[in-house]
């Protein structure tokens, strides 16, 4: 038997249930994986609470992880028995012990890199790498805008723009974040965003930016797209906050001709190619120490509702690690 975290309805943390499954067992191009670590994200609640749908119920979250393969079925190249392995993303699943998972969306993890550390940086570094070298590519000179910028992606990012000759903008939402952010890269931090369009006008000396990153959604869209230059890139990545309301599309032409996205590393990484060239990206700058992963935060799989708690409560940093 597998032990698995799993939600026969949505709500709030108190759903999430440490149950006893059969193990699966891997068909046609599928690897049968044992986890050593879980990756904790915001997409979990998400999927927790309804906000995004699951496939059905009982569901078990969970997008990433790391550990080695077990089994594997017929028609498999990628991985072979006994190799150490990471995915991001998904789909939903990696709340257990144990999981089945297309062959094709495993990548082999470099002996330099413990399981706890590419648990923590496979969906948040690849989100990362997407966001910086592929929907806005940042150049050095350039200055860009990250908020949560104390959290696990944020502090990715922080170090990863640095490590490109550019200039971080980095917004938390207590001096203690503020510290951590400026410790990680970010050359100038502004706790809160009552005041943010007029301290990046002041940061930029009235120029403001090419592009805002933003994964809190409703609470700061607005004040984001206020930060762009004209012909900037808002990039709307998260619904920390809540999601962003309808708006109507004019106000883009308003404020400079900006350039809206909504990506998603399930897009940019749809491709067996894609997805290698991103892990490979994230591994070199991980391994050459210009971005360092920190995992701040471990729970036990089986109290994952408390880390959903710490989460949602914004008392987490960096990134949080569930050990089976």
């Amino acid at each position: 038997m597998t032990k698995a975290i799993r939600i026969h309805a949505n709500g709030g943390p108190e759903v999430m249930k440490w149950e006893s499954v059969p193990t699966p067992e891997p068909g046609p191009g599928e690897a049968l994986v044992h986890h050593e670590a879980i990756g904790l994200n915001f997409i979990d609640v998400y999927f927790r609470s309804g906000l995004y749908k699951s496939p059905s119920f009982p569901a078990t979250l969970g997008m990433e992880a790391s550990g080695r393969v077990t089994a594997v079925g017929s028609g498999v190249s990628a991985v072979a028995v006994g190799d150490r392995v990471a995915y991001a993303p998904g789909p939903i699943g990696a709340y257990a012990t144990d999981r089945v998972i297309a062959a094709d969306r495993l990548v082999k993890m470099p002996d330099t890199i413990d399981f706890n550390t590419a648990a923590a940086m496979m969906l948040q570094g690849m989100t990362a790498q997407y966001l910086l070298r592929r929907t806005y590519r940042v150049k050095a000179g350039d200055m860009v805008l990250i908020h949560a910028a104390a959290g696990g992606v944020g502090l990715i990012m922080c170090q990863w723009v640095k490590h490109l000759g550019a200039t971080a903008i980095g917004v938390v939402s207590t001096p203690e974040k503020a510290e951590l952010a400026h410790a990680h890269g970010a050359a100038h931090v502004i706790v809160g965003h009552a005041s943010l369009a007029a301290e990046v006008k002041r940061i930029t000396a009235g120029a403001m930016l090419p592009v805002v990153y933003d994964s809190t959604g409703r609470d700061t869209f607005t004040a984001s797209l206020d930060c762009l230059a004209p012909l900037g890139m808002m990039v709307s990545f998260g619904n920390s906050s809540g999601p962003v309301p309808p708006f109507d599309i004019s106000v883009l032409s308003a404020k400079g001709s900006l350039y809206l996205t909504r990506p998603s590393l399930a897009s940019y990484t749809a491709k067996r190619a894609d997805l290698e060239a991103s892990a490979q990206d994230l591994f070199e700058v991980v391994g050459s120490g210009a971005v360092a992963i920190r995992v701040n935060q471990t729970f036990p799989l089986s109290e994952a509702a408390a880390a959903h708690t710490a989460l949602e409560a914004r008392k987490t940093t960096g990134s949080t690690v569930l050990i089976p």
